[in-house]
Order: structure tokens, then sequence, then C-alpha cells
């Protein structure tokens, strides 16, 4: 009566029911405990799932299956009796290590502007950034890059049947200065559809310069995540100014990665960069060539097709006899993995002779494929959350016909005194309920709990939504009322004369 009595302006079934739960708590807190970890199953199972849908969505776009990089010269890396590509590191690290060179840039006017090409970039001095050497893609500049692409060849390409995005390319090492700091960094002239090839690219400040801006050659910066960071720590930066080539620039975005499976980190060639309109980096520097040209295909069954393509229409753009070889490189994601991937040569050349049938698959159809994978994984692990729901409510039913036993005289009392069987039936059924209703509710956080855990530690892509939650907490309910209908049941049944000679 004690706990009826607190409960005053409760419905009196709940008071009962909480009444009757807390006479019996270790009994009562084990089968609790048992929905908990049957509910924290699903929420997890579910989270677990949806991340890696996401995960498997992002890698699909990261995949780039369907791009082809045009690259100016036709400079090769070594390949070893493996047929995987030599790094250049020793010359690389030799050349660094030289007496400094003469410099060979001669200052540039643009505007009334006296102007000198990188004046604080030279990669020979010694400089903040502790993987300043290494950077991608620095090797292959300095070993054999030709200034052979043009404006016109992009708007070329781009004018090609099943081109998809075209964006153009001017790459150099840069420092830039905020206030008192600066970091060594790689600078990006770029085109504004760069953003739609870059599909596993997220903008966590501001947005992408435009297509007028892009148009104007205005003085304004897309920064990756780890410039900003370096420059401006945690604040946003969008509005604030940054220096490069002794030049203002407007800072309009920050740029992160959106997948789990890339990590900006200092030295990479997306994240530790900053983006300008190539045709700002053309009028600031004066030049009239591309480094490279990004390209992709409408669908990847046809990157093979397009790539040769394209490599009929620059030869013909430049110039180029049949006796006479490219003055460009072009690669695809098929093709740079089977040079790259430690292949003897035999089997990359047998395996490059069928690149167009390893390509005949759109990414629809891949990322079906994946996406059937995915749901096979979900109903495994949905079954392994059946059986912990199993579990938890057998208890249910075991505490519930315990407490149909215990009170067995209470029963045959109430409905001696009037009451309904129906009435028996609901009482007992919201014990069973409630017990699965908490344990649900405990259930919920230690699964959203587990589920940043393993999200933090395993780096695992784990996403909890709201419809994961509402689902959990509705099975939760669903067991309750499973599992305790047949106590309910029986409680109902009783005969009360029966009932109340029982000892």
């Amino acid at each position: 009566m004690r706990i009826v009595t607190r409960l005053r302006g409760v419905h009196p079934s709940v008071a009962i029911a909480v009444n009757a739960l807390t006479r019996n708590r270790l009994q009562t807190g084990l089968t609790l405990l048992g929905i908990a970890v049957g509910v924290a199953t699903v929420l997890t199972m579910l989270a677990v799932g949806a991340g890696a849908q996401r995960s498997i969505e992002q890698q699909v776009r990261a995949a780039g299956l369907n791009q082809i990089t045009v690259t100016a010269g036709n400079w090769k890396p070594k390949v070893d009796d493996t047929g995987a590509a030599v790094a250049h590191q020793a010359d690389a690290r030799r050349l660094l290590a030289a007496p400094r060179p003469r410099r060979v840039l001669l200052p540039q006017v643009v505007d009334d502007i006296v102007l000198a090409s990188h004046p604080e970039d030279d990669p020979m001095e010694k400089h903040d950034h502790p993987l300043a050497w290494q950077r991608l893609g620095d090797l292959e500049a300095g070993l054999g890059a030709a200034a052979t692409l043009t404006f016109a060849d992009a708007e070329a390409i781009r004018r090609l049947d099943g081109v998809q995005y075209v964006a153009c390319g001017v790459h150099a090492n840069a420092r830039v200065f905020h206030d008192d700091k600066r970091w060594f960094t790689r600078m990006h002239g770029t085109d504004r559809q760069l953003l739609d090839i870059k599909r596993t690219w997220t903008l966590k400040h501001g947005r992408f310069f435009s297509d007028g801006e892009q148009d104007d050659a205005e003085q304004v910066m897309v920064l990756g995540q780890v410039v900003a960071e370096k420059l401006f720590g945690a604040i946003d930066p969008v509005g604030q100014t940054i220096t490069l080539w002794k030049q203002p620039f407007r800072i309009v975005g920050v740029v992160t990665s959106a997948s789990w499976v890339v990590r900006p980190a200092p030295g990479d060639d997306e994240f530790d960069a900053v983006y300008m309109p190539y045709t700002t980096t053309h009028r600031l520097l004066n030049l009239s060539k591309l480094n490279d040209i990004t390209v992709t295909a409408a669908s990847t069954g046809e990157v093979s097709a397009l790539s040769k393509r394209i490599a009929a229409l620059l030869r013909q753009r430049h110039g180029i006899t049949d006796t006479q070889p490219d003055d460009f490189t072009i690669a695809t994601q098929a093709t740079r993995a089977i040079t790259t991937g430690g292949l003897p040569p035999n089997v990359a050349a047998a395996i490059a002779g069928n690149v167009r049938e390893l390509e005949r698959v759109t990414l629809e159809q891949l990322a079906g494929t994946l996406e059937r994978a995915s749901r096979t994984m979900r109903w495994l692990l949905a079954a392994v959350a059946a059986v912990s729901l199993l579990v938890g409510g057998i208890g249910i039913m075991n505490i519930t016909l315990l407490s149909v036993t215990e009170r067995t005289r209470e029963i045959g009392l109430r409905l001696a005194v009037g009451a309904r069987a129906r009435d028996v039936m609901r009482q007992f059924l919201i014990e069973a309920t409630a017990i699965s209703l908490a344990g649900g509710i405990v259930g919920i956080v230690a699964g959203i709990v587990t589920s940043l855990t393993i999200s933090s530690t395993l780096q695992w892509a784990t996403v909890v939504t709201p419809g994961a939650v509402l689902i959990a907490f509705g099975v939760a309910a669903a067991v309750g009322v499973f599992f305790g209908w047949y106590p309910a049941r029986r409680a109902a049944s009783l005969d009360p004369i029966a009932a109340l000679r029982y000892e």
C-alpha cells in the first residue's frame, strides 16, 4: 500500500503493477536486464547496419570508377619486375639535399603589381611542414611534368559524348599566412565542378566558389579542413582573409571528408590544401596551361572508350603525328590499380587487355550489389538481436507466471468482489509491458552508448536515427505484450473459489 499511496493520481492498475514488481526486485531486475540487452542489441545493429550502408555509398562514390585523369606530359614511373611502380623517393631526397639552385622564375607584372611566382614557396627551403617533401604529386611534378594542356583542351573534352563533369587543374606548393600563423600546403587552381566530382567531400563551413567568381577570376579561396584548423583553430574562417603570394584571398568555405574511411590529415592532397578558381591562378601567375584535367564518365562501362576518344581528340588538337608519342598521360582507376597493384607484368598485361570488360558495370549496378550484401548483413544482425529479445521475453513470461502463482489468492479475492476477467488480464499485461518498456529505455541508452563506442574505438560507421530509436522502443513494447499475454490469460481464467482456497 505504501507505493500505491505514493503513486496517487496514477491509474490504479499502474500503481498495483509497480507495487507488485517491486516485491520481486531481483527477478524484475534480471528480466529488465534481459530486455535491455535485447533492445540495445537491436539499436546497435540498426546503427551499424545504417552506418555500413552509408559507408558503402560513400566508398562507391569515393572509388571514382568513372573518373579519368588527363595529365600534362607523358612521364611514367619506373616499373620493377613485379609490375609495381617504383617510388623515386631516393631521387627526390637527393634533389632536396642538393645545393640551392639558381632561381629561374622572374618577377611578373600583373595589373601593376610586381608579383614573383611563388617567392615564399621554395621547396628547397626549410619550412614548417614536416611532410612537405612527401606531399602527393610533388615527385611526379618534378620528374617529367610538361605544360601541354590548355583550357581549350578542357572545353573540347567537355563537348564529347559520355562526359559528365570536367575540372581543370593547376597545382603548386604554397605557403599561406593568416596574422602571425603560416602553413605550407598544396594549392589547387581548379574548376567549380570539382565539388561535383569529389562526391565524398562535404562543406564543413560556407560554400564552394561560384561560377561567377570563377568567370571573374576573383581572389576567393576554399580551405581544406587541415589548413583551416592550422590557421584558425576551431572557429569558422568564412569571411576571413588569408594571404598567398603576397595577395589577399577571401575565404568562402571549408571542405572536409564526408566518409569515415578517409580522415583529413596533414600532408594529404585533398584536405591539407587550398582551392581557388583556376582563372584566378592564371591571372595572378600569368599562366596559360593546365597541369591536369579531371573527367568523369556518365557510365563506368564507357570509361575505356571515352579515354580513347579523349586521347584521339588531344592528339589531333596538339598536332601529334602517328609516329610521335603522346604529350599527355591518361589514367583511369582501373588502369591505375593494375599498374600499381603489385601484379606480375604478364598478369598485368593480360588484365589490361580486358579493362573494358572489367569496367562494363555502372555505378548503379555496383551500388545495387553492395546494397544486397549490406541487406544480408543486416538480416544476420537482426537474427542476433532476435535471440537476445527472445531470452528477455522468456524472462518476462517467467516472472509474470511467478507473480500469478504468488498472487493467486489476491486474484481470487478481486474476482470475488466484482473484478472482471479482463481487468485481471489487463493488470498483468500492464506489469509485463512495464518491465519491457523500462528495459527498453535502459536498452536505448545502452545502445546509443555502444554505437558511439564502436564508432570511436573501432572506427566503424554507426548512424543512430530517430527512426531506429522508435523501432527499438516499439520492439520492447511488443515483446512485453507478446510474452505477457499467456500469463495474463492464465490469471484471468482462474476460478475465484479455487483461487481463494489456494495456499
